[in-house]
């Protein structure tokens, strides 16, 4: 029994040393993500960088924006958009849980927000400074930004795939259509893209782009945005 004693209080020593390292490193890596965040941001402030966007040649707003497009988007990449502040918890939550199985860094449970916080002021490499300084940034944006704002944003800058930049040139490029004249069917097509656009795209792989969307159309069905009659209507379309 002493040799099971023993074996259980190491356990818990390995543990409680996990545990406080983690708290070490989130500190450490948070600082320096706060300052990262702040210097990036005191180069080009939120309000300046929406405005460039809008700017933009054929700058799509969100009313223009079919009503399934944007359930399908939050479905597939944030389905909690419309009630968290900028970051997820328990998003990131389940992707330290799957980074940690895996041993990995796969997933980073990004919000929308956070997606455009990283697109618009950071590079892609993964460090944990530059994720702390993507949720800061993410934070500051949506005290500035309506969600609205920040979806046309986010849907305005993402990549489609094919060189498609935008839902308006998704749209035009795909489909020959401007974003308010898309199909259901293409609604969902579109918003699946962005996950892996060089991959998911129709023109690379229509297996694979179709294969995206019955993804999608999954997520909106098990979230309660589809009916099981509107996704077979749907799936029987692809």
């Amino acid at each position: 029994m002493k040799w099971i004693r023993r074996i259980g209080k190491l356990v818990l020593a390995v543990v409680t040393a996990v545990f406080c390292l983690g708290i070490l490193a989130a500190a450490v890596f948070g600082v320096k993500g706060y300052l990262m965040s702040r210097e990036a941001l005191e180069k080009e402030p939120v309000a300046q960088m929406a405005e460039e966007i809008r700017s933009m040649e054929h700058f799509t707003t969100f009313d223009e924006l079919p009503d399934l497009y944007v359930k399908a988007v939050v479905a597939a990449e944030d389905q909690r958009f419309w009630t968290h502040g900028g970051y997820d918890l328990i998003a990131i939550g389940r992707a330290l849980w799957n980074d940690l199985r895996t041993l990995s860094f796969a997933e980073g449970g990004s919000t929308i927000t956070q997606q455009l916080a990283k697109n618009q002021y950071f590079t892609q490499e993964k460090r944990l400074e530059r994720k702390f300084a993507e949720i800061f940034v993410a934070v500051e944006m949506e005290s500035v930004c309506s969600k609205q704002e920040i979806f046309e944003l986010y849907v305005n800058t993402i990549y489609f795939g094919s060189g498609y930049y935008g839902i308006y040139d998704a749209a035009m490029g795909y489909y020959n259509k401007e974003p308010s004249e898309l199909t259901d069917t293409e609604c969902v097509m579109l918003a699946g893209l962005p996950n892996a656009p060089s991959a998911y795209s129709p023109d690379v792989s229509p297996e694979l782009a179709g294969q995206r969307m019955r993804q999608v159309i999954r997520c909106m069905t098990e979230q309660g945005v589809l009916s099981e009659e509107e996704a077979s209507r749907l799936f029987g379309k692809q």
